[in-house]
């Protein structure tokens, strides 16, 4: 079992949100929300207004999310879903925690992993940076669902 940290389009409310909760992925139980513990630049870019984490570690803002504890089967789906590690790498990092169900407090920090991008045009260090993502938050850029594309 590993953490992981969530902080787009696969939070609660979010548009594929349905792949961690479908069995056949794997098993992933939802334990908080946090943030990162080190700023990161957090941007929506590219056609499809797809939320980036940039991995600029010290740029940006400690980005809010959810952790989930997730077995083996749903680590390698979500590497796969994730483009790992073509589009996205996966690194450990620490997160705060701000509510937690299992076991921790609020406070604590725990290690998870987390789905970043190191291979990114250069224009999208100038986009704006989000501390938080919501598809239909008032930035205005619509996500375009995978299975719209």
């Amino acid at each position: 079992m590993a953490l992981v940290f969530v902080y787009g389009t696969l939070k609660q409310g979010q548009p594929n949100h349905k792949v961690l909760l479908d069995c056949a992925n794997g098993s992933a139980a939802f334990q908080g929300r946090g943030r990162t513990a080190k700023p990161y630049p957090l941007v929506i870019a590219g056609e499809h207004s797809i939320p980036w984490l940039l991995h600029l570690p010290g740029r940006g803002h400690c980005v809010l999310g959810e952790i989930y504890r997730v077995d083996e089967r749903m680590l390698c789906f979500l590497d796969d879903f994730e483009g790992c590690p073509d589009m996205y790498q996966r690194t450990k990092v620490q997160v705060e925690v701000l509510t937690w169900e299992g076991e921790g407090f609020p406070g604590d920090s725990v290690q998870c992993f987390l789905y970043s991008t190191a291979t990114y045009p250069p224009e999208w260090v100038h986009l704006p940076y989000h501390e938080s993502y919501d598809s239909e938050g008032p930035h205005g850029l619509r996500y375009n669902p995978r299975e719209n594309r």
